[in-house]
């Protein structure tokens, strides 16, 4: 019942009578999977924002470093995530990747209630987040084998999109729950939280609590409702070829700068904005930046498979470095409403460019070699949610101002306009995406 021993989605028949069905109720379970794994793996930019505020004694750089870790764990497990569905099966790993993120939350929602838990420990709890990272490999490489090529860039701009919302719900969600006891005597004691010279209690370990239940429904859901597809069964030696393949290097560098940026920047704007804006609760307002950068990716997969992704990538770059330049313009002018349009429009763009990029791999590569290609892209991009928070932390310390690194990015986006343009743009080019 679960394994799926025919699977021909380029059969227009076999789509519209059998298929079509089946790769939809896969996908819309990969969403929420995906979405909750997101939210543990971002977790710590709102958990981090409140940690000193509640008695805890923390750096500067080990509040950018407590953000940074996941980014790291979750960059490296999408490595060894991008191979896993062709041997374990999509089903089997979606349950079993899923029910490993139970290990942090409740983890996590131990710790914070204790203002003498080491950095040690934090940190490996912070590592431990990166499991929901590496989820994004594994679910990606999943779901491009239910759709036809025609519709894969809509699909998995819809499954990386929506479940790249995850990291806004964390950082509207959080400020919420942990200002009340949800979950009682069961839950712990409060925390008193110290700002302004104002005190409050609350919850910080709902933060993690929260995520408990639905993990286990999203579990379940998984274990009854998705499929193996033994057309996707494939050894490691035969995955292992994409590594001869210069456009996977290619596609690498070019994912890196949309999502890397993306999850990069999703993980350090609470606490840029807390640092540049001390007047300003960033837990109010950094939320959109994650959301519209999330729902902007479908949008870009789906143009990709219209207008093409080489097109629509290019576009979102360029217009990404525009942002970025008045991001750092208006922070330098300590304008916040400007500083916020301008750093929702770089949001925006770093959605698109990941739907588009995503959509251009899905043409580039065959289907056997999709899955691991698309896995590996995401792993070499989600490096973004470790070096960004760490090139903000290097700047800061350096020269008192995150402008630095941004101008680094900057450059690296005007670089892949020209590697866009060189490969698949270009009237010559070779692979025309």
């Amino acid at each position: 019942m679960y394994k799926l021993k025919i699977w021909n989605p380029e059969d227009p028949i076999f789509w519209e009578q059998e298929g079509k069905k089946i790769a939809n109720r896969n996908l819309w379970i990969s969403v929420p999977a995906l979405l909750v794994s997101f939210c543990i793996w971002v977790l710590w930019s709102v958990v981090a924002v409140n940690l000193n505020s509640a008695g805890f004694t923390f750096s500067t750089e080990e509040l950018f470093n407590l953000v940074a870790l996941p980014g790291l764990s979750g960059a490296t497990l999408r490595i060894f995530y991008a191979f896993v569905i062709p041997v374990f099966g999509g089903r089997n790993w979606t349950v079993i990747s899923t029910a490993s993120l139970l290990i942090p939350a409740i983890g996590i929602g131990y710790a914070v209630q204790d203002i003498t838990t080491t950095y040690k420990t934090m940190a490996i709890l912070a590592i431990l987040c990166g499991l929901g990272g590496g989820n994004f490999a594994s679910s990606m490489g999943n779901i491009s084998f239910f759709f036809p090529k025609k519709l894969k860039g809509t699909a998995l701009g819809i499954n990386g999109g929506l479940g790249n919302v995850g990291v806004s719900v964390v950082q509207f969600v959080v400020p919420f729950v942990i200002t009340f006891g949800i979950f009682g005597s069961i839950g712990g004691e409060p925390q008193l939280l110290v700002n302004g010279g104002s005190a409050k209690s609350v919850w910080l370990q709902n933060a993690a609590f929260i995520w408990i239940i639905p993990i286990v429904v999203i579990t379940v859901a998984a274990f009854f409702g998705m499929n193996n597809l033994e057309t996707a069964k494939a050894s490691l030696r035969e995955q292992f070829s994409i590594f001869s393949c210069k456009h996977m290097w290619v596609m690498s560098f070019i994912y890196t700068i949309a999502f890397g940026s993306f999850i990069g920047y999703s993980a350090v704007f609470p606490l840029l904005i807390k640092l540049q804006f001390p007047g300003i609760n960033p837990l109010q307002y950094a939320f959109l930046g994650p959301l519209v950068g999330a729902l902007s990716r479908p949008i870009g997969g789906w143009a990709a498979d219209k207008y093409g992704g080489a097109r629509v990538s290019f576009g979102s770059i360029f217009i990404m470095s525009g942002a970025t330049l008045g991001v750092i313009f208006f922070m330098n002018q300590h304008n916040f409403v400007a500083f916020f349009i301008m750093a929702l429009i770089l949001f925006v763009t770093t959605g698109a460019a990941s739907g588009s990029t995503f959509g251009m791999s899905s043409k580039i590569f065959n289907p056997k070699e999709a899955a691991p290609a698309i896995g590996f892209i995401s792993a070499v991009a989600a490096y973004g949610a470790f070096f960004v928070p760490i090139a903000f932390g290097w700047s800061t310390r350096t020269t008192g101002s995150p402008a630095m690194a941004l101008y680094g990015f900057i450059a690296f986006y005007i670089i892949s306009l020209f590697v866009i343009h060189y490969y698949y743009s270009r009237a010559n080019a070779e692979i025309k995406c």
